[in-house]
Parts: C-alpha cells; structure tokens; sequence
C-alpha cells in the first residue's frame, strides 16, 4: 500500500495557474490540485503579471516565483499545508516591497 508521503514525493508539476483566490497545479499524472490563494500571503499580494512569472524547480517538485521572492514545495498543497512564513517576516517582505504595476 502506498502512503501519502510516497505519493507526494513522486508527484511533479508541469503547469500552474493562479487567479485571485486560487493556486492550481497541474501534476504530471493527470491530477489537478487547487489550494486558497491564501495560504501563500505573498502571492496573495502579488499582481497578475508577477503571479504568472513562475518556473518550476527540480522537475516539478518545486515552483519560483523569482519577484515575489516565494518558493513552493509541491509537497505543501499536496498535503494540505500552507506557508510555513511568521506574520513578522511577511510584514518586513510587504514594508520592503517593491511593486511592479500590470501593464494595460
């Protein structure tokens, strides 16, 4: 019987979509995952241009988002975990930010 840890571990992301209060992954496999846009603050207060700005990591296993400074394990929405970030780091990130604003 396979567990959720070995389920997880093999699991790779191949595309990933985030609207206002959704991040989506697309799995290699055919599964989808979707988690609140919440759980991930940074995100959260990105804009749409630098939410779309992502690469993934280790073939799949991670994801970037270089400009909001945000790594995602895969592993973390896979097993229901949101960010890890203490609300005294997130607030030096946001008092720190530099915003890009959406062209349009």
């Amino acid at each position: 019987m396979s567990s959720s840890t070995t389920e997880s571990s093999s699991a790779r992301a191949q595309e990933v979509t985030v609207t206002e209060d959704t991040l989506t992954v697309e799995l290699a496999d055919g599964r989808s995952i979707s988690v609140p846009l919440a759980w991930y603050p940074r995100l959260a207060h990105g804009t749409l241009e630098e939410r779309d700005n992502w690469r993934l990591m280790g073939e799949g296993i991670g994801i970037r988002w270089t400009i909001l400074d945000e790594d995602i394990s895969l592993e973390n929405p896979l097993m229901g975990r949101a960010s890890g970030e203490s609300q005294r780091s997130l607030k030096r990130w946001l008092e720190q930010r530099t915003y890009y604003p959406e062209s349009g």
